[in-house]
């Protein structure tokens, strides 16, 4: 497996978290953040028992916009 570190959280006090990696093996984002406690907000979604919830803030959803090529058709 091979995971690509894709961008931390440049306003993390700690530098270290939330952390955004792309598993390139599996096309499929890997999210490091604070992990939701809260029982009033998990109680508004339907969480598996084998899944979890972590919360990184809204600036951080640059780190999984695609980069399109020059030759790609810009209206897809």
């Amino acid at each position: 497996m091979s995971l690509i570190k894709l961008g931390k959280d440049p306003e993390s006090p700690s530098g270290g978290s939330p952390t955004v990696y792309l598993d390139d093996e599996k096309d499929s984002y890997l999210v490091q953040g604070l992990k939701v406690e809260d029982a009033e907000r998990l109680g508004q979604m339907d969480i598996p028992d084998h899944e979890s919830v972590v919360e990184i803030p809204r600036r951080m959803v640059q780190f999984f916009l695609e980069v399109k090529n020059d030759d790609e058709d810009p209206d897809i």
